[in-house]
């Protein structure tokens, strides 16, 4: 759909249908080709139809030349994988076939096995003794097995099969994707703020991606020598001025800046917005001269720092951030990218698995303040219904800077419901409805004395939404947490007062957290409470069951969660870890280690 503005071909997932190898005369094999055969075949169309690539691409399968019976035929259908690019296996089979002549010995690609529940042959004992010879051989494996018998001549997958099928591909493609990109960091540590404080080894062992650094001097040395595409600069700046609207200055008279002062900062930040795009994936259309320059960073995610050296003497990078984000910018709709406001790296990171797992835009946000149905009541004389009463209050979602402007709510489906779309759903209408929903104000010039904007919208749709963060915990590594919930709309008035007592020129979006009545979910104040940072990384549709897919398969334990039980799927040998599941987590990815180590 869009081109690959990444160096290295996107995942390819490969398909190996295994089969019993006796022929003789009871023909055995014979009598299973067609069967076997048509597994791979419907588990294909299911991943090209179901499964996009983040520039919106079906993902590319291949099924192995010949069912695989013997080790021989397992070789031959490693070799075309190889040759094919594939980093993601599925195994597929209906009967019994010889476990360690036929499983998949390749020790970097991503396993998954899907054993066919019949009655016919044994095609879970096959599954069964294939993933212990994964679990005893340090290869661990996904398995697949539906929950009712079928018959032996069905083509359907049924609804618990294709759920775990997807999941698998959607989180396996989701990783290998990002192996060898990079995280471009543009400054470094921001405030004191842990997350912004690179931590190599996690980018490298944990999502096998490259660390890479510039300064943010090189931004004002590209501004000033003119190293951006010129064309391209005024034809943004034009779009700039005629779509975004502007919004009010709350700063005293003494620190506005006058009207030609703010037409200077427009055009520093569309330089800026321009330049960081070249920084992180290169521009041939850059200057003669500046041949390096072009190249840029191969950069699947960055970071901005920012405050305070920058945002005191220059304007802020709130204009670059909340753009690149979205879905959209002066050349139409187009692949979101991902660029963390403070150059916080984990945050950065828990939006590219979002993003990655859903091919929609991010929003970064603050999890800035707890609201409870007394204090609400109390501000605003409200008192608090449907969502947000069930969650026992709400948490205040609120940042300067790098929330994509797509979560303003106003682009609905079909059915009327607000959305966050796929960039290649988005219509003109769609980006014109953020657009409008959305004006940039006069940066705070208590935060950013350089000035600059802010952009500005309230989410006033309820729509479901996932709230993510990796934290790194000295002695045990990298881990994740979940809170699936909603987007909730507040009266205006209400929402209006509330929003006041904060900065009220900066996106709001208030966040009511799906309970469980347990741990970390007995209430919205739990959930803050007990949130591992300032930041969160919050994405369209509850997709925590597959962000904890995701992690088994990078070896990132789950710290906290409120997905339910049912929806859990890690590779089989984690069962071998204990009976809790969040503590058998944390033990099979100690056990295993990072991925890339």
């Amino acid at each position: 759909m869009a081109e690959n503005r990444l160096i290295g071909d996107y995942p390819v997932i490969g398909i190996r249908p295994t089969i019993d190898a006796r022929r003789g005369k009871l023909g055995v094999r014979e009598g299973l080709e067609e069967q076997t055969m048509s597994m791979a075949k419907a588990a294909a169309e299911l991943f090209e139809n179901n499964l996009f690539y983040s520039n919106g691409e079906p993902v590319r399968v291949v099924i192995a030349d010949s069912t695989i019976g013997r080790v021989a035929e397992a070789a031959a259908a490693a070799e075309k994988f190889k040759k094919s690019g594939v980093d993601i296996t599925l195994t597929v089979t209906p009967c019994w076939c010889y476990g360690s002549e036929t499983m998949d010995m390749e020790a970097a690609t991503i396993k998954g096995v899907w054993g066919f529940n019949g009655t016919e042959r044994p095609g879970a004992v096959y599954l069964a003794s294939v993933l212990a010879a994964h679990a005893q051989k340090g290869l661990p494996a996904f398995g697949i097995y539906g929950k009712d018998v079928q018959d032996a001549d069905t083509l359907a997958i049924p609804e618990d099969v294709r759920e775990k099928l997807l999941r698998f591909g959607r989180a396996a493609v989701a990783v290998a994707t990002m192996r060898g990109k990079s995280y471009l960091q543009i400054g470094s540590i921001c405030m004191g703020i842990a997350g912004s404080s690179i931590d190599t080894d996690f980018f490298e062992e944990y999502l096998g991606m490259r660390v890479e650094s510039v300064d943010e001097v090189e931004v004002i040395r590209r501004i000033e020598l003119e190293i951006y595409d010129k064309e391209e600069y005024e034809r943004a700046l034009a779009w700039t001025k005629e779509k975004c609207v502007r919004g009010f200055d709350k700063n005293p008279v003494i620190l506005e800046k006058s009207f030609e002062e703010t037409e200077l900062d427009w055009a520093f930040s569309v330089k800026m917005m321009c330049i960081i795009k070249d920084l992180m994936n290169g521009n041939k259309k850059l200057p003669a001269g500046f041949e390096e320059e072009m190249l840029g960073h191969n950069a699947i995610a960055a970071g901005f720092q920012g405050q305070r050296q920058w945002t005191d003497y220059y304007p802020n990078c709130d204009f670059p951030e909340s753009m690149l984000n979205s879905n959209f910018d002066w050349n139409g709709t187009r692949e979101p990218y991902i660029l963390a406001t403070e150059n916080d790296t984990l945050n950065g990171a828990s939006m590219l698995f979002g993003k990655l797992l859903t091919n929609r835009p991010q929003i970064f946000a603050d999890v800035r303040t707890y609201w409870s149905p007394e204090a609400v009541l109390k501000a605003t004389g409200y008192r608090l219904e449907g969502k947000a009463a069930e969650s026992k209050g709400f948490i205040h979602l609120i940042n300067s800077g790098a929330a994509c402007i797509d979560a303003c709510g106003e682009v609905k489906d079909a059915d009327g419901n607000a959305v966050m779309k796929r960039f290649w759903e988005m219509t003109e209408e769609d980006a014109e409805r953020c657009l409008k929903a959305t004006e940039w104000c006069a940066a705070d010039r208590g935060y950013f004395l350089g000035g600059g904007f802010s952009s500005r919208f309230l989410t006033k749709s309820e729509m479901p939404v996932t709230m993510t963060r990796v934290n790194l915990v000295k002695g045990v590594g990298p881990v994740m947490q979940i809170a699936e919930g909603y987007t909730i709309r507040l009266p205006d008035e209400v929402a209006d007062k509330i929003w006041k007592r904060t900065d009220y020129t900066w996106p709001c979006t208030w966040f009511a957290p799906n309970l469980t009545g347990e741990g970390v979910f007995k209430s919205a104040y739990d959930v803050m409470n007990n949130w591992g940072a300032n930041h969160g990384a919050i994405t369209y549709g509850h997709v925590g069951a597959d962000v904890i897919t995701m992690c088994s398969m990078l070896r990132i334990p789950v710290a906290a969660h409120n997905v339910p039980e049912e929806k859990l799927f890690r590779p089989d040998c984690w069962y071998a870890f204990g009976m809790d599941k969040e503590g058998a987590d944390y033990r099979a990815c100690a056990a295993y280690g990072p991925l890339y180590r």
